[in-house]
């Protein structure tokens, strides 16, 4: 079950979001249709997958077809992820241990988003996307210094992709609502898309 600040969450990195975007102009060129950042399995956490299986829910009744696409997507990508899985393939939780970390480094590059729709371009469940892709595009600050995506911010100087950082003051409560989410599903660490929705 999702539980209820995720909303004020969302709220916060969505205005964080906005105003890096406006700092960076025409520096940041992500647009419908780009989908680098939709290649490759990538860690959600329970928050995450709560959400996405929230959103899943609203639409298998607002636009049914479009639900069973999406799951069409989903049961493929899992059979074919479920025998490098870094992780237990039942829960879908990936294996915390270093050599499994290492080893999910180099797992499903190429493998598209399942929630990604090949034919627009587009994230069939971007009101309910995950954290990870909420926050990519604009420089975001991780234990590696300043990332930004590297289609993005051509012609910057440092001190230019410097000012247009995303501020986020959100660990506290994105981690206080991944334990709830925890508690309430009994699932404990990070998955990743295809096997959140698959449960």
């Amino acid at each position: 079950m999702l539980p209820s600040g995720d909303l004020k969450l969302v709220q916060i990195v969505d205005a964080a979001l906005a105003d890096a975007a406006r700092r960076s102009g025409q520096w940041l060129v992500c647009h419908p249709g780009c989908m680098q950042c939709c290649v490759g399995a990538f860690a959600i956490s329970q928050l995450d997958a709560e959400r996405l299986r929230a959103g899943m829910l609203q639409l298998k009744t607002s636009e049914p077809e479009r639900a069973m696409r999406i799951m069409e997507r989903v049961q493929l990508s899992a059979a074919r992820l479920e025998t490098e899985f870094p992780g237990d393939v039942l829960t879908g939780i990936l294996d915390e241990s270093p050599e499994a970390q290492e080893r999910f480094a180099e797992f499903a590059n190429d493998e598209p988003c399942p929630v990604l729709d090949p034919a627009t371009g587009t994230c069939d469940l971007y009101a309910a996307r995950p954290m990870t892709c909420r926050v990519f595009g604009p420089p975001v600050q991780s234990e590696d210094g300043l990332g930004v995506c590297e289609l993005c911010y051509h012609g910057a100087s440092e001190e230019e992709i410097a000012a247009c950082e995303l501020h986020l003051e959100t660990d506290t409560l994105e981690e206080e609502l991944t334990a709830q989410a925890e508690t309430a599903s009994g699932l404990h660490g990070n998955t990743i898309v295809a096997f959140a929705l698959l449960r």
